[in-house]
């Protein structure tokens, strides 16, 4: 069977419009008919009466034919009938109206290209030869029988052999262009019903992959009006689709405007938690994420939004916050047994021995010398408390704009009046540089890592103070910043390198402990209190070092903006 009446879906389509342009030709004969009938030669009655009866059977025909179209199976046959019935139906028309003088011959090129359509190259040339031979034969009996002219002859005196030949190179021409096209229809047909497939394949995973995430997600325009609400959307604010789409998303998510459409200096994509209340009044804690919605072409389209229920997650991580500080005040109670047990034990023993020589005669300077001990420990003890209290109760922040390089000078000139000879101390804080910070509590923290740096330097060397803007988020925050963005936030980067000795990778590991020190006048409370300090601010601290080629601590403090 031929290529296009053996395709199913498609042959059918194209069946149906070869009926739908076979009932156009039909009316258009019939309109020709009624317009130029009887301005022919008289005595051409029973031509007429013939010619209207071609026409009623080829209106009927086209009603039987589309009648029966939803019914047929084998497609194949029933196309090569229907050109079969149209050459007849054509053939009469010719030989009804005059033969060689009439004006329906053109018919026979559509038919040509319904066989094209149908059936590609071989409908369309045996469509052509089919129709040829029909046209001679139309030819030869109206010659023979004398029909009339309906139409006023026009083309008098033309040999019938020349005009069937003229006829059948003309259907093959369209025979030939006929195939050609035919095969461009199909080709592009079969591209056009894969690229929709693969669209409608497309168009499906999309919405499986949509409606299988376990996140929210809402797409709005560019005013904030939603146009999209997946499921997990409707399962985790309680309201359907149906009933928010068209809606503003401050309706849906209260606070979701400000945290995805607001602009945002460094550009990145922010993340949020919120407090949402759902439509039972329960209270949930939202993680919150979106982005500009790109369109066809490339430009903005609106919003996307995706969010979590991310309420367990919150009280677990408060339940772990909980636990950290029991273990933590655990470990500081053993820590802090340990540090006070050793002075406890001096000022117990020198106590004892003055008990045991008390009214005895004795050396004078030797009461003297377990008096000092005791009253070194006391101090000793004093000073470990009033550190431990510094580290467990950090006095209360204040933070203000603070420009910086004001505040290092301040502390580099006070460190310096303290450093041996062989140590140098060089800055470099832009004079931009601000940050938002307790003033004291600052200096207190430039102070403490200035002493730890100096303590690396037995030999002498070089400290380096630097400073700089940076628009990362730090890798460590404090519990103030667990729930505000962190993309976009403009830092102060406070370098403080040395070269000196370096820090063992395995001492590294365990700086920020309490109580851990390699140093022996040393309470191991000095970095904790630092560390501790800066998270307080919603900054963060690290360390970089390398045995025998120096230290590096970056503190990273939430940068602020000071008016000139």
């Amino acid at each position: 069977m031929a290529a296009s009446a053996g395709r199913g879906e498609p042959a059918r389509r194209a069946l149906v419009r070869v009926t739908a342009a076979r009932l156009a030709l039909v009316i258009g004969a019939l309109a020709v008919a009624g317009a130029f009938i009887g301005v022919g030669r008289p005595g051409a009655r029973a031509a007429e009466t013939a010619l209207y009866a071609v026409l009623a059977a080829g209106f009927l025909l086209t009603a039987l034919f589309a009648g029966a179209l939803p019914f047929v199976r084998r497609l194949g046959r029933f196309g090569a009938l229907q050109l079969g019935m149209d050459v007849a139906l054509v053939t009469a028309l010719v030989h009804f109206s005059g033969g060689a003088d009439s004006f329906f011959g053109f018919l026979y090129l559509p038919i040509t290209l319904y066989g094209a359509i149908l059936f590609e190259r071989r409908g369309a040339y045996g469509s052509a030869i089919l129709a040829s031979a029909g046209y001679g034969l139309a030819l030869f009996t109206a010659e023979h029988t004398g029909t009339r002219a309906l139409f006023g002859g026009p083309l008098p005196g033309t040999p019938l052999s020349a005009l069937w030949v003229v006829h059948t190179v003309a259907l093959l021409l369209v025979a030939l262009l006929g195939t050609a096209l035919a095969r461009e229809l199909r080709i592009t047909g079969e591209r056009l019903e894969q690229s929709a497939s693969s669209l409608r394949e497309l168009r499906d995973l999309h919405e499986r992959t949509v409606g299988s995430l376990t996140s929210g997600l809402l797409t709005t325009d560019l005013a904030g009006r939603l146009t999209s609400f997946n499921p997990e959307a409707e399962r985790i604010t309680g309201r359907a689709a149906r009933d928010v789409i068209g809606l503003d998303v401050e309706a849906v998510l209260p606070g979701a405007r400000e945290v995805v459409m607001a602009p945002r200096a460094g550009g990145g994509r922010p993340r949020a938690r919120m407090v949402f209340c759902d439509r039972d009044g329960h209270e949930r804690r939202l993680g919150l994420s979106g982005g500009v919605l790109r369109s066809a072409d490339g430009g903005d389209g609106g919003w996307v939004v995706i969010f979590q229920d991310v309420t367990d997650v919150v009280r677990m991580e408060a339940e772990l916050r909980r636990s950290e500080r029991l273990a933590a005040t655990g470990q500081l109670a053993a820590n802090m047994a340990h540090e006070i047990r050793n002075p406890l034990a001096a000022i117990s023993g020198s106590l004892e021995m003055l008990r045991e020589r008390e009214g005895r005669p004795g050396n004078p300077k030797e009461r003297e010398r377990l008096m000092e001990i005791a009253l070194r420990e006391v101090e000793r003890l004093d000073h470990l408390i009033a550190d431990f209290l510094a580290f467990a109760r950090p006095a209360t922040a204040e933070p203000a704009a603070l420009p910086l390089a004001p505040a290092v000078e301040d502390v580099l000139k006070m460190f310096a009046a303290s450093c041996p000879e062989g140590v140098r101390i060089s800055s470099d804080v832009p004079a931009d540089c601000a940050v938002l910070a307790d003033s004291r509590q600052l200096r207190q923290v430039l102070w403490n890592v200035l002493l730890n740096a100096l303590q690396a330097l037995p030999a002498g060397g070089e400290i380096r103070v630097s400073a700089r803007r940076v628009s990362e988020p730090p890798q460590e925050g404090g519990a103030q910043r667990r729930n505000v963005s962190d993309e976009g936030v403009q830092y102060v980067e406070i370098a403080i390198s040395d070269t000196g000795v370096g820090i063992a990778p395995e001492v590294l590991e365990r700086v920020f402990e309490p109580f851990f020190t390699t140093k022996r006048a040393g309470s191991g409370l000095g970095l904790p209190t630092v560390h501790r300090i800066v998270e307080n601010h919603g900054g963060s601290l690290s360390l970089e070092s390398r045995p025998g080629e120096g230290t590096a601590v970056r503190v990273r403090l939430p940068a602020a903006e000071v008016r000139a």
